[in-house]
């Protein structure tokens, strides 16, 4: 299963016990909210915004359309300019592709670009295992790697560290991975960043291969493009002899020009700036000047599937921006690492169960039900992916792959369909839930779990939810009950207004 985490719970288990943590939410409360200020100022200056936005989620539906004519011209264009194509089915064949690359060049090591293909493949266990150690070089997955953690954020792996967190992790472990940190260290952003510069260093400089992702792959001319803040992604681009970049099939764009849409896009969106500092293309190789080997990997590893669902489809659009999980109030209150999987949040609770399927594992089935619906993904996404109808249209999917199985919930359905089918089983069942409603007024308790109970029995819709307690009378008998009186005192009222008059 590619882009998960083994051994994960159900999004509900693992949302709960994040929950609890209040270091954890105060970190991203505080993250995220930073992102989303950053970004609204930089929006706005933008007047035709949603012209763009518009734009973007053209030019992506029309590649996706074409993507087949599309991915030969590609293939083309970097053969022509020198580098390597290589096809991948799977997360298997992708990974084998680059064990081989660096194998063939007697490497032991790699250096690597943040790259959430590669990820998604398992690209670092999968060379763990062939005797080849990844060294991640963005600070954040440096932090993760490090700490010998999951990342929980697209574009910030380890927003769910503060920094003195990251100072002890530093501290303690540089020095068995190379370079140690200062012993002085302190936890200001600055030292942070210099010592990582100082340990990733030497690493750049003695590193045969590089791996990559790609943001964008130009099919007009080969080039591929990588953006950035740190400038550690150029060095891992320029520096090897060697550079294999693997590139999901959605991320091609037609044209150079069509290119510059998605970068106005991109860094607006996801950190906040008007571009990246570092925006990095390349085309092949160049005699002289960069990596002399260049190999292309064209991943598809579910996305044609995905690509055949004409209502989840959308979802290839993506750019990674992760501006749908700044604003979600989801995501925010139970981090990343509540979803399972290398792609959090609401495009993660679209994009996994899509490339993996549903009806065979639980957490992946629990991550379309993972959002409140509120719509404010669909409201920041800079490509318009429709998330919330996703999220419906999954969980259409996920009871199909479970009906049949789910007996109990399927009898209550039976049982709610007959008594709605006649007034007269109606009238009866709100007598009954009356009956109910007033009971549980007297007895309703709460778990020790902090799970709703219906008498004595637990409720697993209050599992997330809090059971509202049924009224102990119906619309039906209100209204009965009111025009009764109301007729009676209309009666009243025409006695009076006839009665003869004395006198």
């Amino acid at each position: 299963m590619s882009g998960t985490f083994l051994g994960m719970p159900p999004f509900p288990d693992a949302a709960r016990t994040a929950l609890a943590d209040t270091q954890l939410r105060r970190n991203l409360a505080h993250a995220t909210q930073t992102i989303r200020g950053k970004r609204a100022a930089v929006v706005s200056e933008v007047e035709e915004w949603e012209r763009l936005r518009l734009a973007g989620a053209a030019l992506k539906d029309r590649t996706l359309r074409h993507l087949d004519t599309y991915l030969e011209q590609l293939e083309e264009a970097l053969t022509r300019a020198g580098a390597t194509v290589h096809w991948a089915r799977d997360a298997d064949e992708a990974n084998q592709i680059v064990i081989d690359i660096a194998r063939g060049h007697g490497a032991d090591e790699v250096v690597k670009v943040k790259s959430m293909a590669t990820a998604e493949i398992g690209l670092n266990e999968a060379l763990e295992s062939a005797g080849i150690k990844a060294w991640e070089t963005d600070l954040a997955e440096l932090i993760v790697q490090l700490g010998d953690d999951l990342p929980s954020h697209i574009l910030v792996p380890a927003i769910h560290r503060n920094r003195s967190e990251v100072r002890e992790i530093f501290l303690r472990e540089m020095g068995r991975n190379g370079r140690p940190a200062p012993a002085d260290l302190t936890d200001q952003p600055a030292e942070l960043a210099a010592a990582a510069r100082a340990h990733l260093r030497e690493k750049f400089l003695r590193a045969k291969v590089a791996v990559s992702g790609a943001n964008f792959a130009v099919a007009e001319t080969g080039t591929l493009a990588v953006v950035e803040s740190e400038g550690n992604g150029r060095m891992c681009l320029t520096l090897p002899e060697v550079l294999v970049s693997v590139v999901g099939i959605e991320k091609l764009v037609p044209t150079w020009e069509d290119l510059d849409v998605f970068l106005q896009l991109l860094p607006r969106s996801s950190t906040g700036e008007r571009m990246n500092p570092y925006t990095s293309t390349w085309t092949g190789v160049t005699p002289g000047d960069g990596p002399q080997e260049v190999h292309v990997i064209l991943l598809d590893n579910g996305r044609t599937s995905v690509l055949a669902d004409s209502t989840g489809r959308q979802a290839l659009r993506c750019i990674r921006c992760s501006a749908c999980l700044n604003v979600c109030p989801v995501y925010e209150r139970t981090g990343g690492h509540s979803y399972g999987s290398v792609y959090p949040g609401p495009i993660g609770a679209i994009l996994t169960p899509m490339l993996n399927g549903v009806g065979d594992s639980a957490q992946v089935d629990s991550l379309p039900y993972a959002s409140s619906l509120c719509g404010a993904c669909f409201e920041a996404c800079p490509v318009r992916i429709d998330i919330p109808e996703v999220l419906v249209h999954l969980r259409t999917k996920v009871v199909d792959a479970h009906r049949g199985q789910w007996k109990t919930q399927n009898m209550a359905m039976k049982a709610v369909s007959w008594a709605l089918a006649d007034s007269r089983r109606i009238v009866a069942a709100e007598k009954f839930s009356g009956a109910i409603g007033k009971s549980l007024k007297r007895v309703r308790r709460r778990a020790p779990g902090g799970r709703a109970m219906l008498g004595p029995l637990p409720n697993p819709w209050s599992d997330a939810r809090d059971t509202p307690v049924p009224a102990s009378e119906s619309f039906r008998s209100w209204w009965a009950r009111n025009r009764k009186d109301r007729t009676r005192n209309a009666s009243s009222d025409q006695t009076k207004d006839f009665r003869p008059k004395e006198g």
